[in-house]
This record gives C-alpha cells, structure tokens and sequence, in this order.
C-alpha cells in the first residue's frame, strides 16, 4: 500500500504545483472538474488513503476500490472518501466526467459543524456512494458548479459561501438515508460507541510494517474510556447488536484484508503489525475470519 498521499502530493501530482500557503491552510478547501485532472491520459488514481477529504460527482464507468471492496459504478453516483480508508478509482470507459472537491476538517468545522467522522457517509463501514437519477445528477451537478464558479472569484466571503455549498452537499446526501439518522447522539449508550469508534479508528491506517495495533481487546478500550468492561458492552449491543470483540475483530479482518491485497508486506510482518505475537496466530485469527490462509487470499 501506498503512503498516505498528502495535500501537497496531491496538487504535485495533479497540477505539478501547489499553493504557496498549503501547509499555513490548515481549513483548505478546492474543487475541480475531473477532465481538468487527467494525468498521463489517465483517469486513475493509485490505491492509498489521503490525509484529506473528498466528495466526487462521478459521471460514467468507474471502478473504485474502497477498502477491502471492489464497487462498479454505473452512470452519475455522489462519492464520498475519508482520510481513514484507502481507496482508487479507474475510469473503464472514455466518457467520464464529472467534479470533485477536497477539504480538510477543519474547513468543515469552522462554523461548529458536527464532526465529519459522525456523519453516516464518512462513519466507518457507512455507504459511501449514492446513485442519482436524471433530477438528482442535474441538482448536485449544479452545486458543484456554484463551488466551481465560487472558488474561482474575488469574493471576499468566498470560502463562507464555499463551506454552506459543502454543507448543503452532505445534506443533501443525509436526506437520501433514513430519517433515523441523526447528527446528535440519541442516549449515554449511543456517545460510548461513538467514543469507542473513534478510539478504534484512531489507530488505523497501518501504514508501515513497524506500526502495530496496540488496543487489542475489550478490557484496553474500558480501561482507556474508565468505564467498566461490561457497561461497554452492553452499550454497543444496544446500539449496533455486536460486542465490543466482535468489532475489534470486524476492523481488523478489514485492515488485514487491505494489507494482504495492496502491499508487498510478508505475513510475518503484517502480522506483527495488527498486533499477534506469531505469524501463526494471525493466520488462525484470518481464516478463521475468512475461510481462507492469508497467502491464500493474497492470491484471489
């Protein structure tokens, strides 16, 4: 895999420049036509995470990797992309287009937004891509087209414009999913799995061979959220119907299955990076996980 590819990365690979003050701008926001950003001739992207957001206006055949998922997009679909799951993307045929832009949180947040990482989109194991019809294309379309035009003037409240366009995107999106889905969290056991979320995620992405998964168990993550074992547990079976183990070992089957498709890493050290003392131990832990050895998925 990859190294997380950076603002700067970005814009060098893009635009074979980047703004003068991109390290100073800390809230960045851009957006771009995707026919302005071909590289080479090439519609692709590499397989990595970015240390940035992304939400993408896909027009045509594309086929994305997301994670350890393989999705064929068919006709206009919003995308969104987070900082903590790698991701690529391949144009399959010549008549893609569309727009995308990128931020960084704290464009987002600027306002006393909700954090992105609550939004259902952005949550890890949300759905990531929406499929429009005809009207809802034409409606988003038109929105990127406002940032577009917005980004590109003297405006001086220029970027206060941009983030309520944003917003309205992410809304617009939101209104597509249940109504049950809420940005506040509903109850005390609703906040502990938000809390345990985040604690989980914060460890990931495994990004070299000497980086290791330290909170293992259901026992580190009470300990590091002072509250007791079984209170965690009953908190997550409230909310989502799983034990605190359960998702432990969801997110690292997840992550071990990233790591075996889109590194060159060894089992032996794949494995000490998610944490087991012995090779042996992982690949027990994988196929038990995914009824196959891990040099056997690796080869899929």
């Amino acid at each position: 895999m990859n190294k997380t590819e950076t603002l700067a990365e970005f814009y060098q690979h893009k635009l074979n420049v980047a703004p003068a003050n991109l390290q100073q701008d800390i809230g960045h926001f851009n957006v771009f036509r995707m026919e302005d950003c071909i590289v080479n001739g090439q519609m692709t992207i590499a397989y990595s995470r970015r240390d940035f957001y992304k939400i993408s206006l896909v027009k045509g055949h594309i086929l994305y990797h997301y994670a350890d998922k393989t999705v064929e997009v068919k006709g206009p679909a919003l995308v969104f992309f987070n900082p903590q799951v790698p991701y690529s993307w391949e144009a399959l045929d010549d008549n893609n287009t569309g727009y995308f832009c990128i931020f960084k949180e704290a464009f987002y947040n600027a306002a006393g937004r909700s954090q992105l990482h609550e939004l259902p989109m952005l949550m890890p194991g949300g759905v990531p891509t929406y499929l429009l019809n005809k009207t809802q294309e034409k409606e988003v379309a038109q929105l990127f087209k406002k940032m577009f035009e917005e980004i590109n003037s003297a405006y001086v409240y220029k970027y206060d414009l941009l983030r309520s366009y944003l917003t309205e995107l992410i809304h617009y999106a939101l209104k597509m999913q249940p109504s049950e889905v809420l940005y506040r969290h509903a109850d005390a056991n609703a906040r502990i799995t938000a809390v345990f979320t985040d604690l989980l995620e914060r460890q990931f992405p495994i990004e070299s061979p000497a980086q290791r998964f330290i909170l293992r168990s259901a026992n580190d993550y009470a300990q590091q959220l002072s509250v007791h074992v079984n209170h965690l547990n009953r908190a997550l079976r409230e909310t989502t119907g799983k034990t605190t183990t359960a998702h432990i070992t969801e997110r690292l089957a997840t992550e071990a299955k990233a790591l075996l498709k889109h590194t060159s890493w060894s089992v032996a050290e794949i494995s000490y990076a998610l944490g087991f003392e012995e090779p042996a131990h992982f690949s027990n832990f994988f196929k038990k996980q995914t009824q196959f050895t891990p040099g056997a998925f690796r080869n899929v």
